[in-house]
């Protein structure tokens, strides 16, 4: 790359604002593609022939979706890296178009599970790319702030979308709801991508601006995904520590999305009322990243991620000890707050220490392992509330599932981003 190319595709939020604000509407969209159905679906699943009771059968939906979308991460990320990053987001957004039309013609939750094949692609595709293009655009100090806006943005469009559909439900009934609120979501979003670059433009620069040798480089190139998988997943102490708290606070949101609501139903909450719990859960996780993200990067990683998984468990717990509509708001905004506080910073953590030509691959071997947490958490909770014939069982199990991740963090992960680097580089660019 020449020095004219170096200098044309500079890292900074600020330089790079218009690109930036495109990526983080693209996110909004994401959010508000798989937040449509978050609340609508197990709410109303009887309409599709599940059981009341027929805990892990409802849960298979969200089982496909974490297969699929943690599998696909991993391949999203090391393809990002050799045909770039709109491509792929294009593929995502493709891979959206079946899901409304499957949802609105399900003869049965069959085909419920199908459309949700069909969410882990979407999803895989359309939210990697979107965080790994803003980090690509940030500089270093500026990581934790631009996963922080991303993940804000997109889990605020969860809990809007969550909240809307609920209400448009009762009214319009839930398949033409998500039929007409996923189309129209799918379009806009396809047409704001003709406006977006490529940033492997941007990757390409940071490595030329690094100076490696030529056998670094081509070292980096030689490192098959394979092989990185394995150094992620299992050699590395710190990556393995950092992928297994993804898990963890998977399998808590799991917990939320398919068996908070039919608990709740069972308590006498209508779908409004559960939608405002979940969403309240959903906003206040994405409210709460646009500063833990910047917090971190100015006291570093490990604070805000412990500080996270402890108020995680307590909110868990306290879900399982309170019992009115007023007290699980307050524990869902408690959940929240945990989940703003560890979600963006394990994945800035995790790009603290990737090589810049590996990012990609190291990310999206992160993100399988996050997003299979959705399948891991549907059969786990599944199992137990199917063994039980009950959901509290499920949501303390959560709880010391998402404490012990916390304390292996604590016990394995040194801190990737000190504050003495986070406080002399400052916030600018």
């Amino acid at each position: 790359m020449s020095s004219e190319e170096t200098t044309t595709y500079t890292r900074g939020i600020g330089v790079n604002r218009g690109q930036f604000l495109l990526q983080t509407v693209q996110v909004f969209f994401v959010g508000l593609i798989i937040g449509m159905e978050r609340n609508v679906l197990p709410a109303m699943s009887h309409r599709f022939g599940v059981d009341s009771h027929a805990f892990l059968f409802l849960a298979s939906f969200v089982i496909s979706f974490g297969l699929v979308k943690g599998a696909l991460n991993f391949v999203a990320g090391g393809l990002s890296d050799r045909i770039g990053r709109r491509r792929v987001l294009f593929l995502g957004w493709l891979a959206g178009i079946p899901i409304p039309l499957m949802i609105f013609f399900a003869p049965n939750w069959w085909w419920i599970i199908g459309a949700n094949v069909f969410l882990g692609v979407n999803q895989a595709f359309t939210w990697t790319m979107t965080v790994t293009s803003q980090i690509d655009l940030a500089d270093n100090h500026q990581r934790g702030l631009a996963v922080g806006i991303n993940e804000a943005v997109g889990y605020i469009a969860v809990g809007l979308a969550g909240l809307a559909t609920g209400y448009l439900a009762v009214v319009y009934g839930p398949r033409w709801t998500l039929l007409a609120f996923g189309l129209v979501v799918i379009a806009l979003a396809l047409l704001l991508l003709l406006g977006i670059q490529d940033t492997i433009h941007w990757v390409r620069a940071e490595h030329a601006q690094r100076q490696p040798s030529a056998e670094t480089t081509k070292t980096a190139s030689q490192v098959s995904t394979w092989a990185t998988f394995l150094h992620v997943s299992f050699r590395d102490a710190t990556y393995r520590a950092l992928c297994q708290g993804g898990v963890a606070n998977k399998i808590a949101d799991t917990l939320v999305w398919v068996l908070f609501p039919v608990f709740f139903r069972f308590h006498g909450l209508s779908v409004v009322q559960i939608g405002w719990i979940t969403g309240v859960y959903a906003m206040v996780w994405g409210l709460g990243q646009f500063g833990t993200g910047h917090l971190a990067d100015r006291i570093g990683r490990r604070p805000p991620i412990l500080a996270g998984f402890a108020l995680l468990a307590a909110g868990l717990a306290g879900t399982a000890l309170v019992g009115h509509f007023t007290a699980w708001i307050a524990t869902a905004a408690v959940m929240g707050l945990g989940m703003a506080l560890l979600y963006p910073n394990l994945i800035a953590a995790m790009s603290d220490v990737a090589p810049p030509l590996e990012r990609g691959r190291i990310l999206g071997t992160y993100r399988y392992w996050r997003d299979t947490g959705y399948a891991i958490g549907g059969l786990v909770l599944g199992v137990v509330a199917q063994w039980s014939d009950k959901i509290l069982p499920a949501i303390w199990f959560t709880a010391g599932i998402v404490a012990f991740s916390g304390l292996w963090i604590a016990l394995s992960v040194q801190e990737t981003h000190p504050r003495t680097h986070a406080a002399s580089t400052g916030v600018s660019g």
